[in-house]
């Protein structure tokens, strides 16, 4: 019997024994092919030698400091390499151990800055629904997931929520693309005015939604107008890019195809490529000149932060896709991929939407294609999915809620960079056969309730 408090309390999980390139094989000797990097963690894969050469040099020199103390050589390092590829006007980088790390430090960076320029009635925060951020408090609060918040509401901040950027459902079919998106521009201008300007923090979003809604990429234009209205009002815009960041879509950044610059920026997951637990914040200048020409403290921090093992981790993974050229790779198997899901499922009568960017891709999965209509929650139909494609030894990252945080299922794909086309080839028909064996337990199990 595990002494662990697993995530599911009912059933048991193999066991991870190794894994090499895209491949887990667990204490059975079974090999599933990671097929979404755990959580669209693992963009060079499992094992790769330069990475596990990196930690165990920095381990031999030292392995831990607490920043309260001391800097490091690699956490400098990595900080010098992270932005000197950040978006425009970036200076500073916050290291963290993770996602909601990241994502709590720039709310409260967010809050320390307008303290620090003397407008402390900032106090409220704009996100969106369906969003997913963390699991701290803080980020919870901003995260728009129902489900995920419901009974921990009395514990968080309030948030205002406005519409996700979902336009398989909710742009009209009068609507271009782009006016969708200015649609949804003026509907976060008008809550600004609505709880007033010279309240609000800011405004944080993903760039391209990631697990809770299944990688919703934003309409042309959409974040443009996002950052022009945080910029009329004085608020900052917080791009959320634990997910799809450090070249999951095909840039480095997933601002980058948007061409804005956020004030503050969380990136985890792709940073270290699991080798170490770590993320980060980046931050503007003129956030940091505020506080090292107010107070000079940043008021925040964690035992494990600028960890050196993890920042040598980090900034291995970083060199690697530069010197190997993976982004591109990462556009190309993008594109193949799509390919093989279009040919693959286009005219599935179960799959509703095929959407994403790069190698962040994710199927909607409905009962009735036409109607849009989602399966019935109960049914589970996400859960059978994963089920069905581990048997087959494939791992996907499915999710149920996909719409409102009850309703809806999808799977997402998050394959690592390195991945081959013979590889995509495989992990799509996996899926194909993980879905149709899916749908079939659904009808079983609807004919075994129907009496006759």
């Amino acid at each position: 019997m595990s002494r662990i408090l697993h995530r599911q309390l009912r059933g048991t999980l193999p066991r991870a024994a190794g894994g090499h390139g895209i491949f887990i094989v667990d204490t059975a000797g079974k090999r599933y092919i990671d097929a979404s990097g755990g959580a669209a963690v693992s963009c060079l894969g499992h094992g790769h030698p330069d990475v596990v050469h990196a930690m165990h040099e920095q381990i031999d020199k030292i392995a831990y400091a607490h920043t309260s103390f001391f800097s490091t050589d690699v956490a400098e390092e990595l900080a010098d390499h992270l932005i000197a590829h950040a978006p425009t006007g970036m200076s500073h980088v916050y290291l963290v151990s993770g996602g909601s790390e990241a994502v709590e430090t720039a709310l409260k960076l967010a809050r320390q800055y307008f303290v620090e320029i003397g407008q402390p009635q900032r106090r409220h925060f704009i996100a969106r629904r369906q969003s997913y951020h963390g699991n701290t408090l803080g980020a919870l609060a901003v995260g728009g997931n129902e489900w995920r918040r419901r009974q921990f509401a009395p514990l968080l901040i309030g948030v205002t929520h406005v519409s996700p950027c979902y336009e398989y459902r909710d742009r009209r079919a009068s609507e271009s693309p782009e006016a969708y998106g200015a649609r949804l521009a003026q509907e976060l201008e008008d809550t600004i005015v609505r709880i007033g300007p010279d309240a609000v923090l800011g405004f944080c979003a993903e760039t391209v939604g990631g697990a809770t809604a299944g990688a919703l990429p934003p309409v042309p234009g959409y974040f443009r107008r996002v950052r022009d209205i945080c910029d009329r009002y004085g608020i900052l815009l917080i791009a959320d890019e634990v997910m799809c960041g450090m070249g999951r879509t095909g840039s480095l950044h997933a601002v980058e195809q948007e061409a804005i610059a956020p004030d503050l920026m969380a990136i985890a997951k792709g940073l270290g490529s699991g080798y170490q637990p770590i993320g980060a914040v980046l931050v503007q200048k003129k956030i940091v000149d505020a506080i090292a020409s107010g107070s000079g403290f940043f008021q925040h921090g964690h035992t494990y932060i600028g960890h050196p093992v993890a920042c040598a981790a980090a900034l291995a993974v970083q060199k690697t896709i530069q010197r190997d050229g993976l982004l591109g790779k990462v556009r190309d198997r993008g594109a193949h991929l799509m390919g093989r899901l279009d040919g693959a499922f286009a005219s599935h009568p179960n799959v509703g939407d095929i959407r994403g960017r790069g190698l962040l891709v994710a199927l909607e999965l409905v009962e009735d294609r036409a109607a849009k209509r989602a399966f019935d929650p109960s049914l589970r139909v996400h859960a059978r999915i994963k089920a069905e494609a581990m048997a087959r030894g494939l791992l996907v990252y499915p999710m149920g809620g996909t719409i409102d945080g009850a309703h809806g299922d999808h799977v997402l794909l998050a394959p690592p960079f390195i991945v081959t086309e013979s590889e995509l080839d495989l992990i799509v028909e996996r899926l194909h056969d993980a879905v149709e064996a899916a749908i079939a337990s659904v009808r079983e199990s609807r004919e075994t309730a129907t009496p006759r």
